[in-house]
C-alpha cells in the first residue's frame, strides 16, 4: 500500500479550482520531484497532503504506516522565519510538538529524538546558537533536523533551495540524497531547480492544474521528447 494516495483530488478556493482531479501515489523509497509554472498548484497538493486544505472532491489516503500529522515539512522560508528568535536545539524540538500529547512539556524520549537528528544533520555544535544567526544553509539543515522529528517515512520540502548559494543548495541536495538513500526516508519536492532536483528522482509529477505526467525518470525524459 502507498505512503500516501491521491485519488481524483480537487481543490478549490473561492469557487475556483486551484487543482482539478489530480491523482498520484508516493511509494516507500520513492524521490518524487513535483514541477510546473507558477500558479500551477504545486503548493496546493503539498497543503493538502498536509491536510491544511480540504479537497472539494476526491480522497486523500495515507497508509504504511503514515499518518498524516506524521508529515515531515519543509515549507519556503519567508523574512520573518529567519529572524525567528530561538536557539536552534529549540527550533528543531518543536518539531516533536505533534506527540506531546495532553503534556505542555518535552520528555527526555523527545529530547533526545531533537538531539539525534540534530546529529544526523551535523549541527551539533550549532544546538545552542540562535537560529537568526545561522547562514542560509545552516538554517535549512536545521528545519530540515525539525522537520524529521515529525517523522521517519515522509518528506514534504517546498523549494528548499530557495535563496540558497550554489554551495549551500549543493550540501542540502546531498543530505536529501543520504536520508532517502541511506535511511529509507521518501520525498517529495516541489523545486524549479529541475537539473539538480532531478538527478536524484525516481518519479516525476508534471502539474498544471491536473497532472500533466507521472511515471519514473526514463519515462519523463521520453515524454519531454514527444511534447517537443
Amino acid at each position: 500500500m502507498a505512503l500516501i494516495e491521491l485519488r481524483n483530488v480537487t481543490v478549490a478556493f473561492e469557487g475556483v479550482n486551484a487543482v482539478e482531479d489530480v491523482s498520484f501515489s508516493v511509494e516507500r523509497g520513492d524521490y518524487l520531484v513535483m514541477i510546473g509554472e507558477n500558479g500551477s498548484g504545486k503548493s496546493t497538493l503539498v497543503r493538502a497532503m498536509l491536510g491544511l486544505v480540504r479537497p472539494k472532491s476526491g480522497q486523500i489516503i495515507y497508509g504504511d504506516g503514515l499518518r498524516q500529522n506524521r508529515i515531515g515539512y519543509l515549507p519556503q522560508q519567508t523574512a520573518a522565519q529567519r529572524d525567528f528568535p530561538a536557539s536552534v536545539e529549540e527550533v528543531v524540538r518543536s518539531g516533536c510538538a505533534n506527540q506531546l500529547g495532553r503534556s505542555f512539556f518535552y520528555n527526555k524520549k523527545l529530547r533526545e529524538k531533537a538531539l539525534e537528528k540534530i546529529r544526523l544533520l551535523d549541527i551539533e555544535p550549532l544546538r545552542d546558537k540562535s537560529y537568526r544567526t545561522l547562514s542560509g544553509g545552516q538554517q535549512q539543515r536545521t528545519l530540515l533536523a525539525r522537520a524529521l522529528c515529525a517523522t521517519d517515512l515522509l518528506l514534504l520540502l517546498d523549494e528548499p533551495v530557495t535563496g540558497l548559494d550554489p554551495a549551500a543548495s549543493e550540501e542540502f541536495y546531498a543530505i536529501i540524497r543520504r536520508l532517502n538513500r541511506e535511511h529509507g526516508v521518501s520525498v517529495v519536492m516541489v523545486s524549479h531547480d529541475l537539473r539538480a532536483a532531478m538527478a536524484d528522482a525516481t518519479k516525476v509529477v508534471v502539474v498544471d492544474r491536473g497532472v500533466s505526467f507521472c511515471g519514473n525518470m526514463e519515462a519523463y525524459r521520453d515524454w519531454r521528447k514527444e511534447a517537443r
